[in-house]
């Protein structure tokens, strides 16, 4: 019993882990390279803007997007680690 307790928690430790890097790569994206340095990434040009605009209006949501398919990736390999998986 103590045991599923453990490794109950290490489980929970391990995805609690996982969705704080996640949303500290989002918020940093979406919040850093969009906002807060747009003004060091304006002279980039990508696809006919600066680099800020274009991650300011595609690229925090290709990295949010990109971050469910991380998240869903390491979820899966978490769950085989732990006994979980489907």
């Amino acid at each position: 019993m103590a045991d599923d307790k453990t490794n109950a928690a290490e489980y929970w430790k391990a995805n609690v882990r996982l969705i704080f890097g996640c949303l500290a790569v989002w918020a940093f994206v979406s919040y850093g390279c969009a906002i807060l340095f747009r003004p060091l990434l304006a002279g980039i040009p990508i696809g006919g803007t600066d680099l800020g605009f274009w991650f300011a209006q595609q690229g925090s949501i290709l990295t949010f997007i990109v971050l469910i398919f991380f998240y869903s990736w390491k979820m899966n390999k978490l769950d085989q680690k732990f006994g979980l998986g489907e």
